[in-house]
């Protein structure tokens, strides 16, 4: 089934009625939204009606959660996302998105648009208009108020009916007759699920006859008035239904006061957190780090906090984590521990990004990825109180994002903070290189060269301020202060003049000196030789990379931009068709590549190999280090990367007169390169190539064969179609 929906949870008790009613108006109308109070069960019952008419829909069903969202400004980025489209095009925010809907039968499911519900009105209008095959389940508080839209409201579970009791029965792990304290329990909780479920956790932890006893002296009269201070607007807290409030109120009440400062904390987090950053966010006080483990675990039974998962993150439900957001509110911490957890967030992407050149770099990748709503939100935060930490932290992870195919979200980051922020230096030039590359990969050429030029002049002007500013702390330094031995090399590394200690040796040892470029300098040449490639100019990538390098020292691989830089220069001697030393060095970087646990440049570096043994005429070698690329790039989990490498292994399929396994890639590649919201691109070397080889496998094979085999693979599961690719022929 293509699509993509969460896994249901195992707690669905009930709602036979209420998904029939779902399953119904899904057949009969393109907006389906169910509503109702917070904590009743729209998120489940959506998923089950998901789960059950995804067969209707050829193109799938597909679940995004709105709830990380604080805005409406990354609204097309999360459903683009949640789509299988890694947008790589740089038009209107909608244009791809339309795009890539137009011609699909799907299920498009957008959980928790109340806080949204505007904005996403107008988008599911957008959409629906542009794409008559899209049907839209919504779930929501309040309708979305669009044109056509069928309401289906959900009431809470019967108090007095079996399905409420069998839910907490399962919640509490547990049978208990009907006629008893259960019995009650789902009475007074008048049988809303999330409330049931937060009696269920006190059941575990005092028995049934405690908690029964408790809400009976609570819920007998009107909310008390703690809870009252705790009043939301209309959307949040429906004025006709109290009781979940005050039952998340009765939780807070018994939970331990440690417990309760820490839910309030955590509120700050807008996605799934592990207890490193829990702890780095959220200690402090009486909440200090040896104690908070056992508070988030008091949390976690008393089902506040939902337990780990297989990765040891934990989550909070939306309205547990809004009643938390309030208390925040209410010992005046909002601001503070909204900072600590931007600063928390901002030293994570900063140690990502000095760590990318090494054994750990799939490990930050993929951290980047996971905490990919935090980072958001840090970012947001700092863009209002600190522009220029916000440009130190979306400057350390704007490249990973554009990797991972987030490049509307990089850029849109990059340009805010450098509008935003005066900083110069390190940070403005990292920036700079980092949208550049963004501006490259969306083809936006023309503001690439402007980027490019800024990025060039602002790593010239840095490394001469530092060269100037370490040169005269050497040389005026008091001798009895100045720094150790390997200290004062360093410093020699950087002024290319030998301070006290140090003699010319030792500088020409450490490898620099005032004319050499640095890192910056190095990965703006980078930059403009990465655009001089993609616009089809291999001489120019060649002479702007080379003459950097030939004035920098050190190896090849010594540091992230000397690899970037001398990858540019592989993929410039293939292009300039000098493919047999393009080769040599190709398999030189990709030994040190190997010997560093490098993967980003490994995977470049296949694809230009793959490329070379197309150009030599070895499509069976080509094909290999097609193979190579496509396993790398989906480790990667790059859209982009898995494209362009299918597309050079059906070229040397199609050289090795495969028509059948060409065709098939080819059309994965295709539904690949949709996803990305771009028309096929690559290398104009291999356009050609494709086109020469393509042409040739569709006469043999035959015309209708040949486009048979080429939609099956275009319609089919990408996935699979990327499993077919990635077998040799001997493995099928």
């Amino acid at each position: 089934m293509r699509g993509h929906l969460p896994d249901e949870n195992p707690g669905f008790v009930g709602r036979r009625t209420e998904l029939e009613r779902v399953s119904a108006a899904l057949a009969e109308h393109r907006l389906v939204t169910v509503t109702g109070v917070g904590g009743v069960g729209k998120t489940r019952l959506a998923l089950r009606a998901a789960h059950r008419a995804a067969d209707r829909y050829p193109d799938g069903a597909w679940w995004t959660d709105l709830t990380p969202l604080d805005g409406d400004r990354l609204l097309v980025a999360l459903v683009a996302d949640s789509v299988d489209l890694a947008d790589h095009t740089p038009g209107m925010a909608t244009t791809a998105l339309r795009r890539r809907l137009a011609d699909d039968r799907l299920l498009l499911v957008l959980d928790s648009c109340e806080h949204l519900a505007e904005p996403c009105a107008r988008l599911v209008a957008e959409l629906l208009a542009a794409a008559p095959g899209l049907t839209v389940l919504a779930t929501s508080r309040r309708p979305l108020g669009v044109e056509g839209e069928r309401i289906v409201a959900l009431d809470p579970l019967p108090p007095a009916g079996r399905d409420a009791l069998e839910l907490l029965r399962r919640a509490a792990g547990e049978d208990f007759p009907a006629a008893g304290p259960a019995g009650e329990i789902c009475v007074r909780l008048e049988g809303i699920p999330l409330a049931l479920e937060l009696a269920a956790a006190q059941i575990r932890l005092q028995g049934a006859e405690a908690v029964r006893d408790q809400l009976g002296t609570r819920f007998d009269a009107p909310p008390a008035a703690r809870f009252d201070l705790l009043a939301h607007t209309e959307r949040v807290w429906p004025s006709r239904h109290q009781t979940l409030r005050a039952a998340i109120g009765w939780s807070h009440e018994l939970s331990a006061p440690l417990e309760r400062l820490l839910w309030a904390r955590l509120s700050v987090f807008r996605g799934p957190f592990d207890l490193v950053s829990a702890t780095a966010v959220c200690a402090g006080g009486p909440l200090d780090p040896a104690v908070l483990p056992a508070a988030l675990d008091g949390l976690v039974r008393s089902s506040v906090v939902r337990p780990p998962d297989a990765g040891g993150r934990f989550r909070m439900l939306d309205t547990i984590r809004a009643y938390g957001a309030t208390w925040l509110d209410r010992t005046g911490e909002t601001g503070a521990v909204a900072d600590r957890h931007a600063a928390h967030f901002r030293g994570l992407a900063v140690r990502a990004e000095t760590e990318w050149h090494g054994a750990r770099q799939l490990h930050w990748y993929r951290t980047v990825d996971a905490h990919h709503t935090d980072l958001r939100t840090a970012l947001d935060r700092l863009l209002r109180t600190d522009p220029d930490a916000a440009l130190d932290l979306v400057g350390s992870v704007a490249f990973a994002w554009s990797c991972r195919g987030r490049l509307r979200e990089a850029r849109d980051g990059l340009e805010q903070a450098l509008l935003l922020s005066g900083a110069r230096g390190r940070t403005r030039a990292r920036a700079l290189w980092a949208l550049g590359v963004t501006l490259v990969l969306q083809g936006e050429f023309g503001p690439a060269q402007e980027v490019s030029e800024r990025c060039a002049r602002e790593a010239r002007h840095t490394e001469y301020t530092e060269y100037t500013e370490y040169a005269d702390r050497a040389e005026h330094a008091d001798p009895a202060d100045r720094a150790d031995p390997a200290d004062r090399v360093a410093i020699a590394e950087r002024t290319g003049r030998a301070p006290a200690g140090v003699d010319e040796d030792q500088l020409a040892a450490a490898g620099r000196t005032r004319s050499r470029p640095g890192d910056l300098t190095l990965d703006a040449a980078a930059l403009a030789g990465l655009l001089a490639l993609t616009t089809g100019r291999p001489m120019a990538a060649h002479v702007v990379v080379g003459h950097v390098l030939d004035a920098a020292r050190g190896g090849p691989a010594d540091s992230a931009a000397r690899l970037r830089c001398h990858l540019v220069q592989v993929f410039a001697l293939t292009g300039l068709g000098r493919l047999a030393e393009a080769r040599e060095r190709a398999l030189a970087l990709l030994a040190r590549c190997e010997e560093l646990d490098e993967h980003w440049t490994r995977t470049a570096l296949e694809y230009q190999l793959a490329l070379t043994g197309l150009l030599e005429g070895d499509p069976a070698a080509a094909a290999g280090h097609a193979r190579a690329m496509l396993e790398g790039t989906r480790a990667l989990g790059a859209s982009l990367g898995v494209a362009l490498g299918l597309d050079v292994l059906a070229t040397a399929l199609a050289a090795a007169g495969d028509g059948a396994r060409a065709a098939d890639v080819s059309g994965t590649g295709e539904a690949y390169w949709r996803s990305t919201g771009q028309p096929r691109r690559g290398l104009p070397g291999l356009r050609a190539l494709h086109e020469k080889y393509t042409d040739t496998v569709r006469a043999t094979l035959g015309e209708p064969a040949y486009e048979e085999i080429f939609l099956r693979a275009l319609t089919g599961l990408p996935q699979d179609g990327l499993d077919r690719a990635l077998r040799g022929p001997r493995e099928d």
